[in-house]
């Protein structure tokens, strides 16, 4: 489901939760801080549900990749796929949006591309998606109240980005291993800002074990698998692993 714009009115259990989260949100904002807001929700609200969420990815190009310096390219692009494919495999809405794709940044990068292959791509001006009207309205018709953002740069679109969201009365969550800085320092003060009003931070693999839980979710087990086999480092090689030495010989 790739840039799922939807029309209609949201079913009352979604409404309901959409202003219960922005209730939290605005708490926070507000100074409440995380633990007052999370003390308003239930066992099961306080988790990643994926009827629940959008997935906005913000300027994943290679132009903007160049200039990163706060992790490793590689990782950045490997961690982004494997959000991607999390989106995919869990029937998350996808928004992507791209800046200056002819004269500076290039288009979306193509291992991403590929992921999602019939995504419609908002090409925008403003470093703000919430700024711009397309984008800005992609999102709100996703119906969704709880947003994870993943782009560059860290210190502009996706600050921008999830601070407009935030004040807009969505739950964000920022995946921060999914989003690349100029430097080490300015990412960190970056996600330090959004965190301080009321952004939540993620990784994204915390994302996929949050979204299944349970390993006998049968309809999402294997291909959440695969993407922690493929993109997961040392624990997918132990998945890997483990499935080999416990089939019958």
């Amino acid at each position: 489901m790739f840039l799922a714009v939807r029309s209609g009115n949201l079913g009352r259990h979604r409404e309901r939760l959409f202003k219960k989260m922005s209730v939290h949100a605005n708490h926070a904002s507000n100074g409440g801080g995380q633990i007052g807001v999370y003390s308003h929700m239930s066992a099961t609200e306080i988790l990643l549900q994926h009827s629940q969420c959008a997935l906005l990815l913000i300027d994943q190009q290679a132009g903007l990749a160049f200039g990163v310096g706060s992790l490793d390219r590689q990782t950045l692009l490997n961690n982004t796929v494997a959000l991607a494919k999390t989106a995919v495999v869990f029937g998350i809405p996808v928004i992507v949006s791209t800046s200056a794709s002819k004269p500076y940044s290039g288009p979306l990068m193509p291992a991403v591309h590929a992921v999602l292959p019939d995504v419609s791509i908002v090409e925008r001006r403003s470093m703000n998606v919430w700024e711009d009207d397309t984008a800005h309205t992609a999102i709100v018709n996703t119906s969704r109240p709880r947003l994870v953002i993943s782009g560059l740069l860290t210190e502009a679109c996706v600050t921008f980005a999830a601070l407009s969201a935030v004040a807009n009365g969505y739950e964000v969550f920022v995946v921060g291993d999914a989003c690349g800085g100029l430097t080490g320092e300015s990412h960190e003060l970056a996600l330090r800002r959004m965190a301080t009003a009321g952004v939540r931070m993620t990784s994204w693999i915390q994302v996929l074990l949050e979204l299944q839980r349970d390993w006998t979710r049968h309809e999402t087990y294997d291909g959440a698998r695969a993407i922690v086999e493929a993109h997961g480092g040392g624990y997918g090689i132990g998945l890997a692993y483990a499935r080999d030495m416990i089939r019958p010989f």
